[in-house]
């Protein structure tokens, strides 16, 4: 009798055991947080620990994303080449796909691949982009359009309007650039967006006019400014305003993608001024979406790149230092730099309103000679100055192979632990989506 008792004790823990592997969707996340930061290798992490660092303590601090850190993936794109673009990349991290350098949300053969954002509106769960570049860039036009070109930005633009998903527009809540784009001659897509009952917004500051979803900030012609010559930082007041939209709106949850763009535009530059303030706005964003999860652990935040880009290092010219704090001593962009420099005559004068630390006579006649020739000269020479008092070094404007880091944290955190190729992460988005 006892025998039978142990039996039918043991069946009933098997049933049990068996009805909670055959219940994911118990398991999964409700709700998803996807953050890419473009262009984000593993030097701009590191290099952004000792910018950030407090030098007035011993120790040097953690950031956020020493708090989270749970692996690498690899980059590469289903091309001749190991070095991927932002489309290909962005492709794999929305899809699970590999494809070519340039394609938006299309294989190898051209062919449109159903993407994470779509999948979760199909699931009615709510969908958002929030990012710095215009928003038909490659990265969020890759969760959202196909096409065979990241060039072909009127018709990726298009497809936020034409490539509905059971009826319906593909995205939620937009913020990020982009009128020139979607306010057109041959096609206002704003007024399409307005017709469908979408608020809309066009400057940063009137952000908090938006009180519903769903909605439509644009807040630049293309990308928005970069962080460093702004007076706020952009992605950290577009994710709070976003997540403050989006919460508890639907019993389904939500799926939001949120990119640090324009690090990648930074790196593009080798600026590393722009780079870490870029970074500095990316970092505080996730410090945003983790406080969310905190309150809402029915939720997974995952963090990654698309690439790395300038073959960024942290020491350079034959020297064992990086000086942090000297990056932090220049007031605005390289870009915007060398542009105030070439317009005044005085050039030791301007550049003293946005440097704490005056020219020496070399680099003084440095810039002098560059600006005697163009702009862009003058611009490459602003660069070799900041680099060399910095010790910044970059081997290429364009990209690098390298891997890259994955973060994840709040449910489901632990499906992104160690070496992954990007299709993976997007293999187990879409598997927490699916249910």
């Amino acid at each position: 009798m006892k025998k039978s008792l142990i039996i039918v004790s043991t069946a009933l823990t098997v049933t049990a055991c068996a009805q909670l592997d055959n219940a994911p969707e118990k398991q999964f996340p409700k709700n998803i947080i996807y953050m890419i930061g473009d262009g984000m290798g593993p030097a701009y992490t590191t290099a952004y620990r000792y910018y950030n660092d407090d030098i007035n303590t011993q120790e040097i601090e953690k950031t956020v994303f020493d708090t989270i850190l749970t692996g690498t993936a690899r980059t590469y794109p289903d091309d001749d080449t190991y070095v991927t673009d932002s489309a290909a990349s962005a492709t794999a991290l929305s899809s699970g796909i590999k494809s070519y350098n340039g394609a938006i949300a299309v294989d190898s053969d051209k062919k449109p691949v159903k993407t994470m954002l779509e999948l979760a509106k199909e699931k009615n769960m709510l969908t958002a982009l929030v990012v710095t570049s215009q928003i038909n860039h490659a990265t969020p036009a890759s969760f959202t359009a196909h096409n065979e070109s990241r060039r072909n930005y009127d018709e990726i633009a298009n497809d936020y309007i034409d490539n509905k998903i059971n009826g319906k527009l593909p995205v939620d809540l937009m913020f990020g650039g982009g009128t020139d784009y979607f306010i057109r001659e041959d096609r206002n897509l704003v007024n399409e967006f307005v017709d469908n009952n979408y608020q809309y917004v066009d400057t940063l500051k009137n952000i908090n006019n938006i009180t519903q979803i769903p909605a439509i900030g644009l807040f630049n012609k293309i990308g928005l400014p970069y962080a460093i010559d702004a007076t706020k930082n952009h992605l950290e007041v577009m994710t709070d305003k976003a997540l403050k939209l989006i919460d508890n709106q639907s019993d389904k949850g939500f799926f939001m993608m949120i990119e640090g763009s324009q690090i990648d535009w930074c790196g593009h530059n080798n600026d590393i001024t722009c780079a870490m303030a870029e970074m500095h706005d990316f970092a505080n964003s996730i410090e945003i979406a983790k406080q969310y999860v905190d309150n809402n652990p029915d939720t997974i935040l995952v963090v990654t790149a698309d690439h790395s880009t300038g073959g960024l290092t942290i020491g350079a010219n034959h020297k064992y230092k990086w000086e942090a704090q000297k990056v932090k001593d220049f007031k605005v962009s390289a870009r915007k730099l060398s542009k105030k420099l070439f317009k005044n005559s005085n050039l030791n004068q301007e550049w003293n309103k946005y440097s704490s630390t005056p020219l020496s006579d070399h680099e003084a006649t440095s810039l002098n000679t560059a600006k005697s020739s163009d702009e862009a000269s003058l611009f490459i020479a602003v660069k070799e100055v900041i680099n060399a008092r910095t010790y910044t070094g970059w081997t290429t404007n364009g990209h690098t192979a390298m891997d890259v880091q994955v973060f994840s944290y709040g449910k489901g955190a632990e499906h992104f632990t160690g070496n992954l190729n990007n299709t993976d992460i997007a293999k187990q988005l879409i598997k927490f989506i699916k249910g």
